[in-house]
């Protein structure tokens, strides 16, 4: 099996953080906006997709993909 070069695997592993943080923001919007505002899924989707979020998101990816390089090399 081919292995993926290291640009896809930064990508992969920085995209699975950038979804991990969404999703997490996801469930406490839902959760906030559901039960205090009676607003739905929608709502919160189109609370949650903001530019700062995701300014926020990829910088999480990268610096959490830096770490796992770091603790990969380094165990």
């Amino acid at each position: 099996m081919k292995r993926l070069t290291p640009f896809w695997r930064a990508v992969v592993e920085a995209g699975f953080i950038i979804f991990l943080f969404y999703s997490n923001l996801l469930m406490g919007e839902f959760e906030r906006s559901n039960s205090e505002h009676g607003k739905g899924l929608l709502f919160a989707l189109g609370d949650i997709f903001t530019v700062s979020n995701f300014i926020i998101a990829v910088i999480s990816a990268l610096i959490g993909y830096v770490v796992v390089e770091y603790l990969r090399k380094r165990l």
